[in-house]
């Protein structure tokens, strides 16, 4: 397939993944937050055991749908209910919604099938899944709620599982937990985000539950803190009739599956689904809907302004606020840190997410991210940031790499080609948020799509990047730069550091050309530094003040000759573009880059000193981003102002830029520097304050960091300068090289640090796992036959442990014995047939189903 047909087919598949996610209502994206979110098997188990009548005989189920939804969704290979992560793996969530649903069936005496496959299932998989939380340190609490009750369940209802040995023992760990949780805590508690009245479909017989703590717990809607299960079981004990029309309102909101919370925070999926489409790298493809979506947002925080909202969706709140802020300020709104820093002024609230870190891990660790937008003089972020980092790196619920890579590399220090790979293979890339039990995923319908999308995108990028790469390549020899014989061979860095940091079109002249700047300067600044004599550097710049070469020889006429061609190039391509002759600018611009050069060469010749102002002043211009962001500039959809190539006219951003790079350069180079007797800033600090090392740079830390939240504001705020957005968005691509080059060490000097980097961005296929879930269900019967058991399986499965009995009051004890052939629309009088079904875990239309 050739570049054109996959550009193409890309289109398509992007136009389909609009049509389904955003719909079109008199010209307005509309994106409905209850079709993104994958269904809760869990909780549609419980509301399957929801009776329509206890006290009729024949019992039937009040939402047979969701029977039939239990019937239809199992995966018919493995045996499980419930969520797979970004990579189609079962996630832990699974053991609790199998359970579930297997007590659900099992209740209804139907699904004999399903069952069997369901607790071969929960045989294979739960030692794996225990063992990896106690890898991670501890059981979330959730979880040991969550699947200690169901366990408890099951095992007083006779559902008995062939655990393996060390199965055993972690469960054994897991039931200590369990009981001492209901030992230390209330069942309706203030200080606890999710009290353990929202988790009363787990509780055992032995709590005591007065029914009037259940009615004084429900909300204004009839719902135990907006939990499905929880409020089905709060009706099956109380038939309250406000849960009763909560559970209706829910399954006619949600008929093809219900969420494991309702309502829905609409606002956080929509802003979760953005952060999803951005961080993935099809921004491109979705930008009116995103912005859309973000121009809501905003308007609607304008309109609602601040209010309290109740303390169990403080996190649902922090986190909804936080990415509302760092989406915002990215795509330069105007937003005040109060948007999410509501928080610290509220001993309360600080000290309830402190004891819950658990609930808060994932808003926290997006307040983290919104400070990585911090502007100058933003106090309030400052403490936020220290707030979060400390909760982050104290807390075992979130992947330990995900936080080594938020809080180790700063974001500035990152390139968006990478981090579009690294959350692209993120195991939870499909999670938008958390709920009361693990994450809130994108149905798996969109999430296959979108991952299929941005893979191929992001193999598409590639494709047309090695390409570049391979021609950029070809330059380089034929100029003669690639042998010069002395100093750093960069092209590859160069082009990856260029491909990778900016947000270009996947066709674009700009990246050869950048990345032909960086290689030109790279050499020409070796050969200042190391090879040229003080006459060879002197011919040199003359003959580019001069622009005339014809009388140099060796290196300098490949050096004068690489740059002449490459500025007739962007001359050329800027006359095509705009119309505008800009040869005179972009030589003045490389020959104030020359003089710098001769500057530094001739102060270490003469062993000459220059004050900190002499120094930055040309530091600024001999470190070459302006060189590199404003020539290329010129050569943007909008053309720059011609003043602003002029120095005494550059911008405030462009300045800003100039200096950070020089700084970073500074604070990696002044040991090689001090032992040729050369000097830069932490040298010269060091001299004039008589100080140590350690001192002279964390003072320079602290002019970058000072300057750095000044260049932030003034590449995403409007106001500040007359340079168009894209020409700001290069200037941020530009410092981020910078920032990665020097982050910790001198990565650009080194021959092998950044080679893995490069062949992640270039080279090396995506990793990850497309796939549709295999359903088993009712209808076109299929074979789908059970695994025989392995008598070698079997003999490492020698027990059927039972577990201390959790009984039940959702069960009356007359109903568990209820034999096979009792009078039900859903009885085993007829075997169930195993279909195939089309590839959506959907919940079919009210309609039901006799066998």
């Amino acid at each position: 397939m050739n570049k054109l047909e996959q550009s193409l087919d890309l289109y398509v598949l992007s136009e389909e993944i609009r049509s389904e996610i955003f719909s079109l209502d008199y010209n307005k994206k509309i994106m409905d937050p209850y079709s993104l979110v994958s269904p809760s098997a869990y909780d549609m188990a419980w509301l399957a055991m929801v009776e329509n009548d206890p006290r009729n005989p024949s019992r039937e189920p009040m939402f047979q749908d969701c029977l039939e939804w239990i019937l239809s969704n199992q995966n018919g290979v493995e045996g499980y209910w419930g969520n797979c992560d970004g990579h189609g793996n079962p996630t832990s969530e699974t053991l609790t919604s199998t359970l579930a649903c297997l007590l659900a069936l099992h209740k209804w005496n139907c699904g004999s099938r399903h069952i069997e496959k369901g607790m071969r299932y929960m045989e294979r998989f739960t030692e794996t899944v225990l063992e990896g939380f106690t890898n991670d340190g501890s059981f979330p609490r959730w979880f040991v709620i969550m699947f200690g009750g169901m366990l408890g369940h099951a095992q007083e209802l006779g559902l008995e599982f062939a655990f393996s040995n060390r199965s055993n023992k972690l469960i054994k760990h897991l039931f200590h937990k369990y009981f001492d949780i209901f030992q230390r805590e209330k069942l309706v508690d203030d200080h606890s985000h999710y009290p353990l009245v929202a988790y009363l479909e787990a509780l055992p017989s032995t709590h005591v539950v007065n029914q009037d703590e259940i009615t004084q717990s429900l909300c204004a809607d009839g719902s135990l803190l907006g939990s499905p299960s929880a409020t089905a079981a709060a009706f099956m004990i109380t038939r309250n009739p406000k849960c009763l029309a909560y559970l209706k309102s829910l399954v006619q909101r949600c008929p093809r599956g219900v969420p494991q919370t309702y309502p829905l925070n609409g606002e956080l999926i929509k802003l979760s689904m953005v952060n999803l489409l951005e961080s993935f790298g099809l921004s491109e493809y979705f930008s009116e809907e995103i912005e859309h979506v973000l121009h809501q947002i905003h308007r609607s925080y304008e309109d609602k302004g601040e209010h309290e909202v109740p303390i169990n969706l403080a996190a649902e709140k922090l986190h909804k606020d936080s990415l509302a802020f760092r989406l915002s300020r990215m795509h330069g709104r105007v937003v005040s840190p109060r948007r999410f820093c509501w928080f610290l002024n509220d001993e309360e609230i600080r000290g309830y997410v402190e004891k819950n870190q658990e609930c808060f891990s994932s808003a926290m660790l997006s307040v983290y991210r919104a400070t990585d937008l911090m502007f100058h003089g933003e106090s309030e972020l400052e403490e936020a940031r220290d707030f979060s980092l400390q909760l982050l790196k104290s807390t075992g619920f979130i992947n330990e790499q995900t936080v080594k890579h938020e809080t180790s590399v700063s974001w500035m220090a990152r390139l968006r080609h990478l981090e579009h790979r690294m959350r692209i293979e993120d195991k939870d890339s499909n999670a938008l948020y958390t709920g009361k039990a693990s994450h809130i995923r994108l149905h798996s319908l969109y999430s296959n799509k979108l991952t299929h999308l941005a893979s191929r995108n992001f193999e598409f990028r590639q494709s047309i990047y090695r390409r570049e790469l391979e021609e950029l390549k070809i330059w380089a020899k034929k100029s003669g730069l690639s042998d010069m014989g002395f100093g750093r061979e960069k092209t590859a860095y160069c082009y990856y550091a260029v491909a990778s940091s900016s947000s270009l079109p996947c066709e674009s002249v700009l990246r050869n050309i950048i990345a032909k700047s960086g290689i030109l300067i790279t050499v020409a600044d070796d050969f200042f530094d190391e090879e040229g004599s003080l006459d060879e550097l002197n011919a040199l710049t003359n003959a580019v003040l001069r622009w005339e070469g014809e009388e140099l020889k060796g290196h300098s006429k490949i050096i004068f000759g690489a740059l002449d061609d490459l500025v007739r190039e962007m001359a050329e391509t800027c006359l095509d573009l705009h119309g505008t002759d800009t040869t005179v600018y972009l030589r003045d611009i490389w020959k104030e880059t020359f003089v710098s050069w001769l500057r530094e060469a001739e102060w270490a010749s003469e062993g000459y000193v220059p004050n900190m102002d002499e120094y930055i002043r040309n530091g600024m211009i001999s470190i070459a981003t302006h060189t590199i962001v404003l020539t290329s500039s010129c050569l943007l959809d909008q053309s720059l102002p011609n003043h602003t190539l002029e120095f005494e006219e550059y911008e405030t951003l462009t300045r800003l830029l100039m200096a950070i790079p020089r700084l970073l350069n500074d604070l990696q180079s002044y040991r090689k520097e001090q032992e040729q007797g050369k000097i830069n800033s932490v040298l010269l600090h060091m001299k004039k304050n008589d100080s140590r090392i350690e001192d002279s740079i964390a003072y320079i830390e602290g002019i970058i960091d000072t300057k750095r939240k000044e260049f932030l504001e003034h590449v995403l705020m409007d106001g500040f300068s007359d340079l168009p957005k894209q020409c700001k968005e290069l200037h941020l691509s530009c410092c981020k090289v910078f920032e990665v080059f020097f982050n910790d060490k001198n990565r650009y000097d080194s021959e092998t640090e950044m080679l893995q980097d490069i062949r992640n961005a270039l080279y090396d296929p995506i990793n990850v796992t497309e796939f549709d879930p295999p359903l088993m269900g009712h209808g076109k019967p299929v074979i789908v036959p059970l695994p025989p058991k392995n008598p070698q399986i079997s003999q490492s499965y020698p027990e059927k442990k039972k577990f201390p009995a959790i009984k039940s009051r959702l069960y009356p004890r007359h109903f568990h014995n209820q034999k096979p052939g009792f009078d039900s629309k859903l009885s085993l009088r007829k075997p169930l047939g195993l279909i195939a079904q089309r590839n959506t875990a959907m919940m079919p239309r009210f309609s039901p189903c006799f066998y």
